[in-house]
């Protein structure tokens, strides 16, 4: 009788990741999210349109946050994740938002002592991260077998936590291209990664019926996924 051949091990590491989506609920063709494309050459869902967002840096978790993160949101990053994790992606979400749209998220005030260089132009604006406006609305891990993988959680902002000008992208690096305020019911048309689809259609309900009971959780550590949600 022959024997089943073991499953491969994906040995690709998992890397914590927040991403960010920025919408604009009183557009005039109805609620609209930034998004950009990623460039043909990149490793990871290269020419797809995507969310700002990217990976947890080390340095995020000394960043202090001038307003925390809303008492839900802190509670459901923690559950099934490292202890303190929640501030770090919080900062992490702001700064990718900076750095690949030149969009500022925070409030006024000083920074005290260094600034680190990854912060220094965004706290030449006079401004201090804040996870005031942060709202957890989905996590997902990236199957086996990709290039990259990711433990990502999805943020929902309102324009209007904003504090700079959200039709100004000078600021911004080339990481994204095409960025652009693109109307939610048109999004699907553009060419999107599946994981992408499933959170617009879960933040599209969530904009339609207000704050659910729970967050959607798609967990592929193994290779046999799971769906959950965090309560």
């Amino acid at each position: 009788m022959t024997e089943a051949a073991p499953t491969p091990v994906d040995k690709t590491a998992l890397r914590d990741a927040a991403t960010l989506l920025v919408v604009r609920r009183d557009a005039p063709g109805g609620p609209a999210v930034l998004m950009g494309m990623r460039g043909a050459g990149a490793a990871f869902m290269p020419s797809k349109y995507v969310f700002p967002g990217g990976a947890l840096d080390a340095a995020d978790t000394a960043i202090p946050l001038a307003a925390p993160l809303p008492a839900d949101s802190a509670r459901r990053l923690a559950l099934d994740a490292p202890a303190g994790i929640g501030p770090a992606l919080a900062v992490a979400a702001i700064r990718e938002l900076w750095e690949e749209t030149g969009l500022i998220l925070g409030t006024p005030g000083t920074w005290a002592g260094e600034v680190p260089a990854d912060w220094a132009g965004f706290a030449a604006t006079g401004q201090l991260p804040s996870a005031a406006g942060l709202d957890f609305v989905f996590r997902a891990i990236t199957p086996p077998g990709r290039p990259r993988r990711f433990d990502a959680r999805f943020f929902l902002v309102d324009v209007e936590q904003i504090a700079s000008d959200p039709d100004d992208f000078s600021a911004a690096c080339d990481e994204l291209s095409h960025l652009h305020w693109v109307p939610m019911h048109e999004a699907r048309a553009l060419n999107l990664p599946f994981i992408t689809e499933v959170v617009l259609a879960e933040v599209q309900a969530r904009l339609g019926s207000g704050a659910p009971g729970s967050i959607p959780f798609f967990d592929n550590r193994d290779p046999r996924a799971t769906f959950a949600r965090l309560a």
